[in-house]
């Protein structure tokens, strides 16, 4: 038997690919490989992602408040669809429910899921529910739309292009060290009241409820720009620039003192001695969007506040790397979704 962990999850996916049969209906256009399947609506195209949370693995009930974890698993779902230079219209949700959780619980979980849909205009139009000796697990599917000549894959990337990222990251990450933290003190003296600073509130905002960037994807229409190639940060920056230059053929220079990291999380890297260089690559769970533009498409974003320009696309798919102020270059590597899942 081959150990899953030999794969990763670039490999795994690959290996499902490759034994999914092709399309049979012509409205079909693009399925396993990308954050979203694609169809043919007529004028636009539809499209379709799905994420599953589970508990234990993906959230902690222990400091994951139920209506922040409603939010987040829609958000999951929405991020994918703007990864796709779309905008959600519907989704549904399925839920797995032990004995443990009374009505009053799923109320307060599905407060959050509402709270989502009126935030990115979504409608919740249904979904399953079933029993679970598990736990709970969550399975959110939306559906979005897109612009036909606005479609935007991860395969498009070229060389010379600049790499872009929204927001900031490595904030989530250090959110969920914090709050893992706090977890252990209670667990070693209940009576004991967490110890989350007011200046960290970011960092756990960033971990507990997280929003994708639907409004790059307004910002970026409002400007008249297509992206080559765009990927959410979900996994992390390191894995995603990974997915993005395999499936576009190429390489990637990114500089260190470039990417965009907070305050916050450079002073909680140094509380906790993690380098803020580590997190920002490899924590995940950010739901920023990385994604590639032409040269002199890039004129047009110089001046966001939202978006930064962290390097740019080689045609050698073979070096990926880190360049830092001292002019060395270091490959990068992901930690894949083994690690940074199994928290």
């Amino acid at each position: 038997m081959t150990d899953l962990n030999t794969l990763g999850e670039i490999g795994l996916i690959e290996r499902i690919r490759q034994a999914t049969p092709s399309p049979v209906h012509p409205e079909t256009v693009r399925g396993i490989g990308d954050d979203a399947a694609v169809f043919d609506w007529g004028e636009d195209y539809g499209l379709l992602a799905t994420d599953m949370l589970v508990e234990g693995i993906h959230f902690d009930l222990t400091y994951v408040p139920l209506k922040h974890l409603g939010y987040k698993a829609v958000t999951f779902g929405v991020s994918d669809i703007a990864a796709m230079n779309g905008l959600p219209v519907q989704l549904t949700v399925s839920i797995g429910l032990s004995s443990r959780f009374p009505v009053e619980a799923i109320d307060e979980l599905y407060e959050g899921i509402r709270a989502a849909c009126e935030a990115y205009h979504v409608d919740l139009v249904g979904g399953d529910t079933t029993a679970s000796r598990s736990g709970l697990l969550i399975s959110v599917s939306v559906l979005g739309k897109v612009p036909k000549d606005l479609i935007t894959y991860r395969t498009g990337a070229q060389a010379n292009d600049v790499l872009c990222v929204t927001g900031d990251v490595g904030g989530a990450y250090l959110g969920l060290q914090l709050l893992e933290r706090e977890k252990q003190v209670f667990l070693a003296d209940p009576n004991m009241q967490p110890n989350l600073s007011e200046e960290r509130a970011y960092l756990v905002q960033r971990q507990l409820r997280p929003d994708a960037r639907t409004d790059i994807v307004h910002e970026l229409r409002d400007l008249g720009v297509r992206p080559t190639a765009m990927i959410d940060i979900s996994d992390g920056l390191a894995s995603e620039l990974l997915h993005l230059c395999r499936q576009s053929g190429t390489g990637a220079v990114i500089f260190d003192e470039n990417l965009p990291i907070d305050n916050q999380t450079h002073l909680a890297a140094d509380e906790f001695k993690i380098s803020p260089i580590t997190a920002a690559l490899n924590g995940g769970e950010d739901y920023e969007l990385l994604f590639t533009v032409r040269p002199q498409a890039f004129e047009k974003l110089a001046n966001s506040a939202r978006i930064t320009a962290i390097g740019y696309l080689t045609a050698d798919p073979t070096q990926i790397v880190l360049a830092t102020k001292a002019g060395q270059q270091t490959p990068i590597r992901a930690q894949g979704w083994s690690d940074a899942e199994n928290r």
